[in-house]
């Protein structure tokens, strides 16, 4: 049976939730599912905006069978190649031989590589600018190379001023009965989870993204409609800053994110010595122990906190592989203009933190603290001390 919901009097959502999914794209562990949204417009033409991944397609093809009521269906719309959201495409065209797929040639070259030249002929090519009218309803359409694949379009209905942003303004989790941002607290509930998607997907393209904002901030805009997530229809300027603050790499406030390696417990005792020290001071802190959290929670905290503490221990002479995959995440996603402390151990030959500091320092604009902490098998007294004073620099360095 169909399970859809109006977006408003002309579009209706046709997508899916998928709470079987536990890890997405391969590496992003997933507690509350995903969604993938498709939105079906209906005037004097009728317009699909996107498929779905292939684990939802039986109850995509319902989905969108019940919202037609028995129209055909002249265009599919497809912003973005990614497999989730395009994997059903042309099982939708097995049974829509009559539609006609509107994209522009960078998508046109990914369709061959996904499905072959079978749908060349159903093919409308568009063009940065161009627009398509399907009765009161037009759509004109934006390219959003980058953000995060190459071929990546937006477009724009100029009737009901909705912004359709492919995987813009998307969120981790699956929708719930939920369509709209202001039905759940979102800002509270689903903040974390939205930085998590952004940064970790879409965070390398800082400077892309900035570019389609600005694109976007001459639309007079009054829905957003994304490919993952709620449909947002009001607190525009609150998710628009949060993405001018990723995309520039500027922290969302000041505090301190401890990431840490430990293998006995000795350097992670001292992370909580710090921690505390730092807390006492009135700092925000947030800990993490690498071998517990996933990489990628660890990636949204560096978007989010000024200040990052780093701590490892030295295995086989190098960074502990944890603490050393984590560096090359952040250095993957292009993080930047960050405050770094370095801890590390090492019982008989510390050469973690050297390292660290070499990754830290092929990153762009990163301050690193003096006042380093080396600490041999466990903490002693002088390296307690050291952390006292890492904790006073840190706090100076805050103000």
């Amino acid at each position: 049976m169909h399970c859809v919901r109006k977006v408003n009097e002309s579009l209706t959502w046709v997508g899916a939730d998928d709470r079987k999914i536990h890890i997405f794209e391969g590496i992003y562990p997933l507690k509350r599912g995903m969604s993938y949204n498709s939105y079906l417009l209906k005037d004097e033409k009728t317009v699909l905006l996107d498929t779905v991944d292939k684990a939802c397609l039986e109850t995509f093809l319902e989905n969108v069978e019940f919202a037609l009521a028995g129209r055909k269906l002249d265009y599919v719309i497809v912003h973005h190649m990614e497999p989730d959201h395009s994997s059903t495409l042309k099982t939708l065209l097995d049974y829509h031989k009559e539609a006609t797929i509107v994209c522009n040639q960078k998508i046109l070259n990914m369709i061959h590589q996904f499905f072959g030249k079978d749908l060349d002929a159903k093919v409308h090519l568009v063009n940065e600018g161009d627009t398509l009218n399907v009765g009161e309803h037009t759509f004109t359409f934006v390219n959003a190379p980058m953000v995060h694949w190459p071929e990546v379009m937006m477009s724009y209905e100029m009737k009901d001023k909705i912004l359709f942003s492919a995987d813009a303004f998307g969120t981790f989790g699956a929708l719930n009965g939920h369509l709209f941002n202001d039905e759940v607290d979102f800002f509270n509930d689903y903040l974390d989870e939205a930085r998590r998607y952004y940064t970790n997907i879409v965070g390398k393209y800082g400077p892309q993204v900035q570019a389609v904002l600005k694109k976007a901030s001459g639309l007079d805009i009054k829905l957003i409609c994304p490919l993952h997530g709620f449909v947002w229809r009001n607190d525009f300027a609150k998710i628009i800053e949060k993405y001018n603050l990723w995309s520039t790499y500027t922290p969302e406030e000041k505090g301190v994110l401890i990431a840490y390696s430990s293998v006995y417990g000795h350097t992670e005792n001292a992370m909580n010595i710090l921690a505390c020290q730092l807390v006492k001071r009135g700092v925000k802190v947030d800990v993490y122990d690498l071998s517990l959290t996933d990489v990628s929670v660890v990636v949204s905290n560096a978007f989010k906190y000024s200040h990052i503490v780093l701590g490892s221990t030295t295995y086989n002479m190098g960074i502990f592989l944890l603490m050393h995959n984590l560096l090359h995440d952040l250095q993957a996603h292009n993080l930047s203009s960050r405050t770094i402390a370095i801890v590390e151990n090492g019982s008989w030959a510390p050469q973690a933190g050297k390292l660290m500091k070499e990754e830290v320092n092929k990153m762009k604009n990163m301050t690193i603290l003096e006042e380093d902490v080396t600490i041999k098998s466990s903490v002693d007294e002088d390296s307690y001390l050291k952390l006292i004073a890492l904790a006073d620099a840190i706090k100076k360095s805050l103000e």
